[in-house]
């Protein structure tokens, strides 16, 4: 607790707090040194509800959204980290094995750092979130491959590389036959009957049962236990209950993740580390830079936007949870040493720790790769997206068009008043235009974006994006071109309210005040008040609390 508070006093995700209150509690440090056998087995539990909590928000069709971008770029990336690392390890006399393996272990992000990192930005439902998340969907999955093949690489198998890893991979389709033929019919089945009970405490239970128990299952067919909890997961996922058991698991997948995360903590020696120095610093170079760079170098050859690039770059410059993980599987059968296990735990902690930097230095870059000629041309992939043709005159710019902006484009087509699109995602520009809707594809933040759909001639700008960043620029770059033009903007906080109005926006929406407003307009109606009373009554607290969240805010 008290280190996870002193991370987010210092504006570092909460695992470097608890990463660091592991060591400080270690027997390698001076004072109190805790029960670590205790610790170690409530930290698998942590292990366990972690992957069933990966495996329960699996979502395929976040992935097949941004499908043509992350698949090539996430196993190509994958692939050559590896190597990166395998090239690292046998340079400092590590056995090739055990370079593989070291590889493997830093090829992949820290879903839990990214998300929070791109929540904390507005960024996570934006098309940089997306791509983002779905890069990690794909790490994901590459590195539960590498959990099934481990027992291959296992140096005291007797066996053929190639013979090994065919067993194991029959034994790990029988085991998920086995999980899917039972539990597409009787997991669901069995849920559902319980849900029906209304007992909170027995649906709990079930869900846990279902976790643990096919955890313990897991390793009779060779397999380790966070692979089991993760095929749990994906299983529980596809009911119609999995919403309720998500939330009825969090707590649970919060505290033993803390204790994980802190038995992570405990083990690493910073002596091992310190005498390895070399190793140490070839490893977080390969992290922090070689990581980065191949990314966005990936995704400069892709159709990905240049932003997009940068951000997804600076969010894979750490290690975190899968890297613990494999390391641990490693060091379990024979396959690492105490010296690297250490030294991948260092580079997490010290990663993790540097990670918030590299979004400031990817915001940094991208004005400067701008000034370089054509090379923002070159990194910016449009994707072959026609052009739009004419801009209706006096038009409204509506940028972003999911739920909010679709309903604002819907109301104005009914008034026949003329509208323009500002949508990041490419499919959604494509079936806009096929229905006759002028729509432009990129960034609401972006000048040359605004230019193209006649910002200079618009009659308003609608800022429907889920991105607070883009919303904030955008509002600058329409205010340079003037000064008069209508701007209302949604904004995800309250607090973010005087904020928008001094970066020049005309109205500012809260969706959270929007919607308690409508409950209270409709409980007066349904109590008997007059309609047009309740909806002066409604703009007067509106004026209100709009008014009193600006001064909070200040």
């Amino acid at each position: 607790l008290a280190g996870g508070l002193l991370a987010r006093v210092a504006r570092l995700p909460p695992i470097v707090g608890y990463l660091v209150a592991g060591v400080v509690i270690s027997p390698f440090t001076p004072g109190y040194v805790v029960d670590t056998g205790t610790v170690q087995s409530l930290a698998e539990l942590g292990v366990i509800f972690l992957m069933f909590g990966v495996g329960l928000n699996f979502d395929i069709a976040e992935l097949l959204r941004v499908k043509g971008i992350v698949i090539p770029g996430a196993l190509v990336q994958v692939a050559a980290t590896t190597a990166i690392g395998t090239g690292i390890g046998v340079a400092f006399g590590l056995p090739m094995r055990e370079g593989v393996v070291l590889g493997l272990a830093i090829s992949v992000a820290s879903t839990v750092v990214l998300v929070r990192a791109f929540a904390d930005r507005g960024l996570l439902n934006s098309i940089h979130g997306r791509t983002a998340v779905g890069w990690l969907i794909v790490e994901d999955l590459a590195t539960v491959m590498f959990l099934v093949i481990l027992p291959a690489l296992d140096p005291t198998s007797s066996g053929n590389f190639f013979t090994d890893t065919g067993i194991a991979l029959a034994k790990a389709a029988g085991f998920l036959a086995i999980v899917v033929l039972l539990g597409v019919r009787l997991v669901p089945w069995v849920l559902g009957l319980i849900a029906r009970t209304g007992s909170r405490e027995l649906f709990i239970l079930s869900v846990l049962a279902a976790a643990l128990g096919t955890a313990a299952v897991a390793p009779a067919f060779g397999l380790s236990v966070a692979l089991g909890a993760f095929a749990a997961g994906v299983l529980i996922g596809e009911t119609e209950t999995s919403h309720q058991a998500a939330a009825d698991v969090l707590p649970f997948r919060e505290a033993f993740a803390v204790l994980f995360f802190v038995s992570i903590g405990m083990v690493l020696d910073p002596g091992v580390v310190w005498h390895h120095f070399g190793l140490f610093a070839a490893v977080l170079a390969a992290v922090l830079i070689g990581k980065s760079l191949f990314a966005f170098t990936l995704l400069s050859a892709l159709p990905a936007g240049g932003r997009t690039g940068l951000l997804v770059a600076a969010g894979l410059t750490q290690i975190g949870e899968f890297s613990f993980i494999v390391a641990q599987e490693a060091m379990g059968r024979h396959l690492m040493d105490a010296t690297v296990y250490n030294v991948i735990l260092a580079v997490s902690v010290v990663s993790i720790t540097l990670n918030p930097l590299s979004y400031r230095a990817a915001a940094r870059l991208e004005p400067i790769i701008k000034r370089l000629g054509g090379m923002w041309a070159i990194v910016d992939r449009q994707g072959g997206v026609p052009e739009i043709g004419d801009v209706p005159e006096s038009a409204v710019i509506i940028a972003g068009y999911g739920r909010v902006g679709e309903l604002t484009g819907h109301a104005l087509a009914q008034l026949g008043i003329p509208f323009v699109v500002i949508e990041a995602n490419i499919a959604l520009v494509r079936r806009l235009r096929a229905a006759g809707i002028s729509a432009v594809w990129g960034d609401a933040a972006s000048v040359d974006v605004l230019a193209k759909a006649g910002i200079e001639h618009a009659r308003a700008l609608i800022l429907a994006v889920p991105d607070e960043s883009t919303e904030l620029l955008a509002m600058a770059n329409a205010r340079n071109v003037s000064r008069s033009l209508p701007i209302v903007v949604r904004a995800p906080r309250p607090d973010q309210i005087e904020l928008f109005r001094g970066m020049g926006a005309t109205e500012v929406v809260v969706p959270a005040h929007e919607g308690g407003l409508e409950i209270m307009r409709q409980a007066l109606i349904v109590l008997g008040f007059d309609s047009e009373e309740a909806l002066h009554y409604s703009h007067a607290v509106r004026d209100t609390l709009y008014e009193q969240s600006a001064r909070a805010a200040t």
